[in-house]
């Protein structure tokens, strides 16, 4: 025999919440983020710049090289030996190789130590390089 009420109680919609469609828009939202942000590269120390009127800006600078005031540099936040400029931009350069090299040389560090960091630059096969300053 048939049960009759039984098979009432089980042709009851249960209410569903879709989540596909919320799960599409919080990935399209994430996307629209990840695009818009910039991302700012830095040297990973603060620099005491000197002043320049003639300074421009450059728009690509992807390899940025920090130099302190006491002489020692730094390559994406962590520091490095003057010998090793010129392994960090070769590998900087395999990874783009229309990169634009910027050294942040501090205003009391040696100017030695700055132009030995760009020798290592150019001896990396770096065909832009230059050397940061602001405007007065």
């Amino acid at each position: 025999m048939i049960n009759i009420s039984a098979a009432r109680r089980s042709n009851r919609s249960v209410a569903e919440l879709n989540m596909a469609p919320l799960i599409d828009m919080v990935f399209i939202l994430l996307i629209f983020f990840l695009v818009t942000t910039s991302f700012v590269k830095e040297t990973g120390i603060d620099v005491n710049r000197p002043t320049a009127s003639t300074a421009v800006s450059q728009a690509k600078a992807t390899i940025l090289i920090g130099i302190d005031a006491s002489d020692r540099i730094y390559i994406d936040h962590r520091e490095v030996d003057v010998r090793a400029v010129r392994a960090n931009v070769e590998r900087a350069l395999a990874e783009n190789p229309e990169g634009a090299v910027v050294v942040v040389a501090d205003q009391a560090s040696s100017t030695g130590t700055a132009i030995r960091v760009m020798d290592g630059c150019r001896m990396a096969g770096a065909q832009n390089v230059s050397l940061a300053a602001k405007l007065p």
